[in-house]
C-alpha cells in the first residue's frame, strides 16, 4: 500500500508549492508547452480574439444591490485586476450606464505593492454605509478582511481588519461582527478551516473577541452570521460537521439553542418561516419527507417542538430543486427538469402557501436572484443556453412581466449550430443524459473533433451555457462541444449525488465512460477524433477515465485536478472532502479509492492519450501538487505529456482575463492540434 505520508513517493517534492526546485521545475515544463502549442498556426490571433471575447465591454455587468444603488466588479483590457463600481437603477438599464468608481484594484495593488485579486465585499444590511471587503494575493481562497466606508469610498482607519486566512467575517451590527478566523495554534480544523467563531467589538484587540462556539478538530468549519429582515431578526451559530453535514443554532444571548434539522438537511429562516432543504428522507411528526423536498414550519413553533411541516417542493424520478430565493413576500424556486430550468412562486398567505408557475423561456438555464430580499418584491433573471447569449431581465414577484436590462453579445453565429439531447445508458443500466453542440451540417461519420466535458460531483449540476470562447475557439473551428450529466452532480438532486458516493464513485467514472462510447455508437466522432476535458473534481475524473479507458481518447485536459487520492486528504482542503470520497487512512476504502487513483493506476506498459494539465501555483483549495506529480509519474514512465502552471490565480487558474485568454488557448490549440 502506498504511505499517505509520502515516505515512498519520489515526487514529493513537488508538493512544496513555492521551493525554488518546484519552481523551476514548472518554469521548465511551461517553456516546453509555450513553446510547442503557442508555435501553431493561428494561436496568436486566436489568444487575441479570446483576450477581446473577455474583456468585451458589451458583456453583462453583473449587480448586486445595497441602500439604493447597484454594485458591480468589473474587469477589462483597461481594469485588469479590476473596478468596484457602483450607480443607480435607473442608471443601469441605460445602453452605457454612468458609473461612479468605488474602488480600483489596480491602482490599489500598485500603492500597496500587492498582487491583489478581488475577492467579494459584504455590505452592512439594510442600508449601513459599511461594508466588509476580501482582498487575495494572487487569487488563493485565502484573503483579507478590511473595513470599507462605502460614503467616502474608503478604507476605514483603524477599522475592522483580519489578517490573510481562510476566514470568516459577518456583520452583527455596525459595532460587532462574528469572526471565524486563524485565531493561533490549534484553531483551525484540519482541512484548513476555521474552528472557533468569536463575536468581536468594534474598539477592542481581535484577541479579546468572546467566543461563541468551538468545533472540534476533524469538523470543516464553524460560522456564525444573522438574518436581518426587519421584524425577523435572528443570530445563528452553524457547526460545517462535514461537507454535507451541519448544525445550526438559535443564539439568544449567550444561550444557543440547537434547530433540530437533520444533519444532512441546508435549514434557514425566511421571515417567520423555517425552510428546510433536505438531502435524505426525514421521518418526523408521524410523517416522512422525501429526500430532495423542501419543507418550511412556522419557526418559533418548530423551535417550541411543534413538527407540522409544509412541502413547497418534492421531486419527482426526472425533477429536482436547482435553487431558492427571497423576496420580501414570496420565494421562488428554480427546479430542473430532465436537466432544463423552470421558476415557481410561492407566497405564504393566512397559513397556507399558494403555488404559481411563472412564465419563463422553457429552454436552457434559468438563474433568480433577489434585488433586495427585505424590502423588495423585484428579481433578477438570468436566462441562458448554449446558442443564445445570455441575457438579464428586472422581474417582480406576482407577475410575468419583466423587463430586459441586459444582454450579451454574441461571440459567434449561433444559427450554424444546433443543441440535442441525447442518453447513453450506463454499466448498470442507468440512463445518463447528456447535450451535444454542434454544426446543422455535422456529417455523423464518426470524423468531427468531438470534446466531452464532465464533473460529476459534489452535488454540483452541468447545465446549459453560453459561452464565446467555446464558441469562437472550437465550434467555430469544426468542433462538437458534449456536456455529461453523470451521477455524483446534483442534475436529479441528492439521490444523483449520492448514487456516485465514496465506494459507489465508479459510477461516475462509468456513465462518462458510457457517453463517450454512446457518442462513437452514434458516429458524432471516434476514439481518434474525441478527447475529454475536466477541472477540480471533473480533473479526477477525466484523469480515471485516461487511466481506466485509454482506446477511448485521443486528448485529455486535466484542469486544477485532484489525481494523488492517497494523500488529497492530506493536501489543503483536502481533507473536507473525505464525505464525498472516503478516507484513504481506513484500509477498507483505500481498497475502492485505490481502484481508481489516477496517480496509482497510470502505468508504464500502457498507451495514453496525450495529456494536457494545467494549474496554479495559488491554488489553496486542491493543491497543485497532484498535477505536478501525475506530470512528473509519467515523464519516468515515458508517457508524452503537457504541463502549464500559472503562477498565480487560485483555484480559478486564472487571475485576469488576460490569463484566462492565455489558458484557454493553449487548451483548445491542443485539442485541436490533437483531434483534426
Amino acid at each position: 500500500m502506498a504511505r499517505s505520508d509520502g515516505a515512498d513517493d519520489p515526487h514529493l517534492w513537488l508538493e512544496d508549492t513555492s521551493s525554488g526546485a518546484a519552481l523551476d521545475w514548472v518554469r521548465a515544463r511551461n517553456a516546453v508547452c509555450e513553446r510547442e502549442l503557442e508555435g501553431r498556426g493561428g494561436f496568436a490571433a486566436l489568444r487575441a480574439r479570446l483576450g477581446t471575447i473577455l474583456n468585451d465591454k458589451a458583456r453583462i455587468p453583473y449587480i448586486s444591490e445595497h441602500a439604493g444603488l447597484v454594485y458591480n466588479f468589473w474587469r477589462d483590457a483597461v481594469h485588469v485586476r479590476g473596478v468596484w463600481r457602483r450607480t443607480t437603477l435607473e442608471r443601469y438599464r441605460a445602453e452605457a450606464p454612468e458609473w461612479e468608481t468605488v474602488l480600483d484594484l489596480d491602482r490599489l495593488a500598485i500603492d500597496e505593492g500587492e498582487n491583489w485579486v478581488w475577492a467579494g465585499a459584504s455590505s452592512l444590511p439594510p442600508a449601513g454605509m459599511r461594508c466588509l471587503l476580501l482582498l487575495s494575493r494572487g487569487g488563493g481562497d485565502a484573503h483579507v478582511v478590511r473595513e470599507f466606508d462605502l460614503a467616502a469610498r474608503a478604507f476605514v482607519a483603524g477599522g475592522f481588519a483580519l489578517p490573510e486566512s481562510k476566514c470568516s467575517a459577518r456583520w452583527l451590527d455596525i459595532d460587532r461582527l462574528a469572526v471565524a478566523t486563524d485565531f493561533g495554534e490549534g484553531s483551525m480544523t484540519t482541512s484548513g478551516y476555521p474552528r472557533i467563531v468569536k463575536e468581536w467589538r468594534r474598539g477592542t484587540a481581535l484577541a479579546d473577541a468572546v467566543t461563541l462556539f468551538e468545533a472540534r478538530a476533524d469538523d470543516l468549519s464553524v460560522s456564525a452570521y444573522k438574518d436581518f429582515t426587519p421584524g425577523f431578526e435572528h443570530e445563528f451559530v452553524e457547526r460545517q460537521t462535514g461537507f454535507y453535514s451541519s448544525e445550526l443554532f438559535l443564539r439568544s444571548g449567550d444561550r444557543l439553542a440547537r434547530v433540530d434539522k437533520p444533519d444532512d438537511a441546508n435549514a434557514y429562516t425566511v421571515r417567520d418561516q423555517l425552510v428546510i432543504e433536505l438531502r435524505s428522507d426525514w421521518r418526523v411528526g408521524g410523517r416522512t419527507y422525501a429526500q430532495g423536498s423542501l419543507v418550511a414550519t412556522d419557526f418559533a413553533r418548530f423551535m417550541a417542538g411543534e413538527r407540522d411541516l409544509a412541502v413547497l417542493f418534492a421531486p419527482s424520478a426526472t425533477s429536482s430543486l436547482d435553487g431558492v430565493a427571497m423576496t420580501a413576500s414570496a420565494l421562488l424556486l428554480t427546479e430542473l427538469d430532465n436537466v432544463k430550468n423552470r421558476i415557481v412562486e410561492l407566497r405564504h398567505a393566512d397559513g397556507q402557501w399558494l403555488r404559481r408557475e411563472v412564465a419563463a423561456p422553457a429552454f436552457g438555464a434559468l438563474a433568480v436572484s433577489a434585488l433586495d430580499p427585505a424590502a423588495s418584491d423585484q428579481y433578477f433573471l438570468t436566462v441562458t443556453d448554449f446558442l443564445t447569449p445570455t441575457s438579464l431581465y428586472l422581474g417582480q414577484a406576482g407577475s410575468d412581466e419583466r423587463q430586459p436590462l441586459k444582454a450579451m453579445p454574441a461571440f459567434f453565429e449561433a444559427a450554424h449550430y444546433v443543441v440535442k439531447q441525447f442518453e447513453a445508458v450506463s454499466t448498470d443500466g442507468t440512463r445518463v443524459p447528456y447535450f451535444v453542440v454542434m454544426d446543422r451540417n455535422t456529417p455523423m461519420d464518426g470524423r468531427n473533433p468531438t470534446v466531452l466535458y464532465g464533473y460529476g460531483g459534489f452535488e454540483i449540476a452541468m447545465k446549459p451555457f453560453y459561452s464565446g470562447v467555446t464558441g469562437e475557439a472550437w465550434l467555430a473551428k469544426g468542433g462538437v462541444y458534449v456536456l455529461a450529466n453523470i451521477r455524483g452532480g446534483g442534475e436529479f438532486g441528492p439521490r444523483w449525488h449520492q448514487a456516485a458516493l465514496k465506494d459507489q464513485r465508479q459510477r461516475a467514472f462509468d456513465d462518462f465512460l458510457a457517453v463517450a462510447q454512446d457518442l462513437i455508437e452514434r458516429k458524432v466522432t471516434s476514439a481518434r477524433h474525441l478527447g475529454i476535458m475536466g477541472g477540480s473534481n471533473g480533473g479526477l475524473l477525466v484523469g480515471a477515465a485516461m487511466t481506466q479507458r485509454p482506446d477511448l481518447f485521443n486528448a485529455v485536459v486535466c484542469q486544477v485536478p485532484l489525481l494523488d487520492m492517497r494523500r488529497y486528504h492530506k493536501l489543503l482542503a483536502g481533507s473536507s472532502w473525505m464525505d464525498e470520497y472516503g478516507d484513504p487512512d481506513v484500509a477498507s476504502e483505500w481498497e475502492y479509492i485505490a481502484r481508481y487513483s489516477p496517480y496509482h493506476n497510470v502505468a508504464e506498459d500502457k498507451r495514453y492519450p496525450r495529456m494536457l494539465l494545467t494549474t496554479s501555483t495559488r491554488d489553496d483549495r486542491v493543491h497543485p501538487g497532484h498535477a505536478r506529480k501525475m506530470v512528473a509519474l509519467m515523464e519516468a514512465q515515458g508517457h508524452d505529456v503537457l504541463y502549464w502552471e500559472n503562477l498565480e490565480g487560485g483555484h480559478a487558474g486564472a487571475a485576469n482575463n488576460d490569463q484566462q485568454a492565455q489558458m484557454w488557448a493553449l487548451t483548445y490549440t491542443f485539442l485541436l492540434e490533437q483531434l483534426r
